[in-house]
């Protein structure tokens, strides 16, 4: 709406009154309405045969043509014919141009409301206040604010007074939805100071407060919007169960449930029934706050009032259980919403199937996909992108193919999320060439890829050495207009490097700077990679001293590179200054900085400061993993401290972290190439125990430290792990021996699978080596049971006084 266009529209004085009208004259406007509905083509010469004949000038009567019509098409109509008549017709008055307005503002054709509105300004002719409140609302429920609000202040400009309360109310709405509650309180005190004059009529009423409060609440200020329905009490306004409503859902939505169910209670005291929203947002609260009970209760007491409990209250409760980690049955939940007369729509599948795929539930999830199908709802996005998410974590990228395939055959285009899900899983599988086949698809469809899209591409390419691949990437992304972003350049630079072009590394990088780009954090990131790649530490805190100066701060992969880079060259002093930095500068090292600094400890020789440092790990929330405890074991054996090794791996094993081939390897080199020393025995460890014992009675520490380790499994009921390690060793030419028979079987029966060692662990034992079997098994009922008899030890023992061997037999044992 143009300001210059509504400026230009002067008012005629003294406007004729519109007189009713009569039975006759009703019929012959029929006849025209009806001469115009028809497609015929002579129709211009039937209307003028008609007021010829009825001897009518059509601009007296426009007005009642207009007002007569539900179609703006025929309103147009009439008023262009109208209008090329004019010497016979005359020209349209203000009552006709605003009942023509009023057609077009009920229908929402604005370009024919301006074009209507530049001829009246061209004619002097003053819109009425009506027919501008209904273009007013028109604009307004369109979503066209600034016009609505433009022809607002143009009605009290004109006609020195407010549009009428229902266009008010329209723009009051408009305005609290697009965000503008200043503008909305302006105009509502507006209509409050004109409410209140006299002679004045009524400018505010119930609805016009509890839209206003709406938006109070709507930006947290409920306490403002409860007063506001205080203040307006008995000035024409009541408040009702609206008003209520709206206070509960601020005050659900501002956290404070106390006041919400305050209030809920309050309207039942004053005698207001309570709404299905009434319940729905109060439930929305309790949801929110996991009190479940609560929940239960207002159901309950729903169902007792006879309401029905509709879906989306079944949907907040469902996605509520979720989050507080209440376990959800899909099956179950969609039996009860039936049961309780609610079907179950595309969103409640929608967040079923998103937990399902959270809990690594594939199938679960594409049968609930399947369910909505049969049910006869739509999937959309949200349906399919969690199932594309986990089917790419899984490398199922057949089925993801596949599913793209499906979406597109029930009209769902997949998006830039759901290809680039699987464009990011087939990269991370090492499946770039396939990655490179789904993003040519996306640009068949139309739907090209983003600067992630391209990064993840080109990251991939270089991986595999195909550096000049990458740049070809990047020349058809800035061929698109698509501008590469930071983790591109850092892609770019991270290629270069591993592509063993470090001077084109080093060229990208400083011409990023030149050019006032920025290689950015990540950028940065990647060439002080590189530096500490090739040991130049000095470039590396070179490059991490300019990136402070240009006031970008260092994250946890800065110093973590820096710390590892300073531990490779053995530096574990430097490696300790960073890490003591990147605590100062309040960032929470995780396990992959503490492992690092771990290993440049161990690797400088200080294994005691390194234990020091593992040790304050729980206090960061730092969890220690199968690497970090790994290069631990290695510096205390490198160090000859056998002793604090085997603790060390006794604790990994009581945290429940699996050891691997590195751990055992370290172990076992450690323990066959050290003597153990005196310190040893002040431990309190079944390794060490069983250590001493195998070699004091004759065993080679190799055998010794092995049945050590498979002991220690055994006894934190890591049977699987022991049996893997059996085979492996076997592999490598070590013989199981009767004390690893001992060993596995005790921590069979202590996994509570005594009655099925059998199956599990087939014996060949002569009698000899049975006794010596049953030696060490009681060694370790010493050492694991308080000298009590163990369920292994029943085994051997039988074993012995009826010896006949188990028909089974295993490789190797003897």
């Amino acid at each position: 709406m143009s300001r210059t266009l509504l400026s230009l529209i002067k008012p005629r004085h003294n406007p004729k009154p519109i007189s009713p009208i009569k039975p006759h004259l009703r019929r012959f406007i029929n006849k025209i309405i009806e001469i115009l509905r028809t497609q015929d083509t002579q129709w211009e010469e039937s209307l003028e045969a008609g007021f010829s004949e009825a001897e009518i000038i059509a601009s007296d009567i426009a007005h009642h043509v207009f007002d007569r019509m539900s179609h703006p098409e025929l309103g147009l109509k009439f008023y262009h014919w109208v209008s090329d008549h004019r010497p016979y017709h005359g020209s349209l008055n203000e009552h006709a141009y605003s009942s023509l307005l009023k057609l077009l503002a009920k229908s929402r054709e604005f370009l024919a409301i301006e074009s209507v509105l530049d001829t009246m300004r061209k004619e002097q002719i003053l819109p009425s206040r009506d027919s501008l409140s209904f273009v007013i609302c028109s604009y307004a429920d369109s979503g066209s604010t600034s016009e609505a609000v433009e022809l607002y202040y143009f009605v009290q400009k004109v006609h020195c007074c407010l549009p009428d309360v229902r266009a008010c109310n329209s723009l009051l709405n408009a305005l609290v939805n697009n965000g503008k509650l200043d503008l909305a309180l302006k105009v509502f005190e507006e209509m409050l100071k004109r409410d209140g004059e006299e002679n004045s009529e009524c400018c505010v009423d119930n609805y016009s407060v509890s839209i206003v409060v709406r938006g109070l609440c709507k930006e947290g200020k409920v306490e403002e919007g409860r007063k506001m329905i205080e203040d307006r009490w008995g000035k024409g306004c009541i408040p009702n169960i609206v008003f209520y409503n709206t206070l509960i859902d601020g005050y659900v939505k501002r956290d404070n449930l106390k006041k919400a169910n305050e209030l809920s209670k309050e309207l039942k005291l004053k005698g207001f029934l309570p709404t299905i929203e009434t319940y729905g947002s109060v439930i929305s609260g309790f949801c929110k706050a996991g009190k479940f009970d609560m929940v239960d209760r207002l159901i309950a007491e729903m169902s007792s009032r006879g309401f029905h409990i509709n879906v989306n209250i079944h949907n907040n409760l469902i996605d509520a259980r979720l989050k507080h980690g209440f376990e959800v049955k899909p099956a179950e939940t969609i039996e009860r919403m039936v049961e309780r007369g609610c079907e179950p729509d595309i969103v409640t599948y929608n967040t079923l199937i998103a937990a399902s795929c959270r809990n690594g539930k594939i199938e679960e999830a594409e049968g609930l996909l399947e369910e909505a199908v049969d049910r006869g709802l739509v999937p959309n996005k949200l349906t399919y992108t969690p199932i594309i998410h986990a089917l790419c974590r899984k490398g199922q990228y057949d089925r993801v193919q596949d599913l793209l395939v499906e979406m597109v055959d029930r009209g769902q285009s997949p998006d830039l999320v759901s290809y680039g899900a699987l464009i990011h899983g087939l990269v991370a599988s090492g499946e770039v060439d396939g990655a490179l086949k789904v993003k040519s698809k996306m640009i068949e469809r139309g739907l090209f890829p983003d600067a992630q899209v391209y990064n993840a591409l080109m990251s991939g390419l270089c991986k595999k050495m195909s550096f000049s691949s990458a740049m070809d990437l990047l020349a058809e992304m800035l061929s698109h207009n698509i501008a590469p972003d930071q983790y591109i350049y850092a892609s770019l630079i991270d290629g270069s490097i591993r592509n063993g072009k470090f001077d084109e590394a080093k060229d990208l990088f400083e011409s990023l700077i030149i050019k006032s780009e920025g290689p950015g954090v990540v950028g940065y990131n990647a060439m002080i990679k590189g530096y500490c790649k090739f040991g130049m530490m000095k470039d590396a805190i070179s490059c991490f001293d300019q990136m402070v100066k240009e006031n970008l701060a260092p994250d946890k992969f800065t110093y973590s590179t820096i710390i590892d880079g300073f531990g490779k060259q053995n530096d574990g002093n430097n490696a300790l200054r960073m890490f003591q930095e990147m605590v100062k500068q309040n960032l929470k090292p995780n396990v992959v900085v503490f492992t690092s600094l771990i290993d440049s400890l161990c690797r400088a020789g200080n294994s005691d400061r390194a234990e020091s440092l593992f040790r304050e790990m729980e206090s960061f929330g730092a969890e220690p993993n199968v690497v970090t405890y790994s290069v631990l074991i290695r510096g205390f054996c490198k160090e000859g401290k056998l002793a604090k090794s085997a603790v060390i791996f006794e604790e990994m094993l009581r945290k429940k972290c699996s050891p691997n081939d590195v751990t055992y390897n370290y172990l076992i080199n450690g323990f066959s190439n050290c003597e153990l020393s005196n310190e040893s025995q002040k431990e309190k460890s079944l390794f060490l125990k069983l250590f001493r014992e195998m070699v004091r009675d004759g065993w080679a520490r190799t055998s010794a430290a092995y049945n050590s380790i498979l002991a220690c499994l055994g006894r934190h009921r890591m049977v699987r792990d022991a049996l893997q390690l059996q085979d492996k060793m076997s592999k490598k030419g070590y013989n199981p021996d009767p004390v690893t028979f001992t060993a596995l079987l005790n921590g069979i029966c202590l996994d509570q699978r005594g009655k099925d060692w059998k199956s599990i662990l087939p014996c060949n034992l002569n009698q000899g080596k049975l006794q010596i079997a049953l030696k060490y098994s009681l060694i370790l009922d010493g050492l694991l049971h308080q000298g009590q008899t163990s369920e292994a030890t029943l085994v051997l023992q039988n074993l012995v006084e009826n010896y006949e061997l188990p028909n089974q037999k295993i490789v190797g044992m003897r």
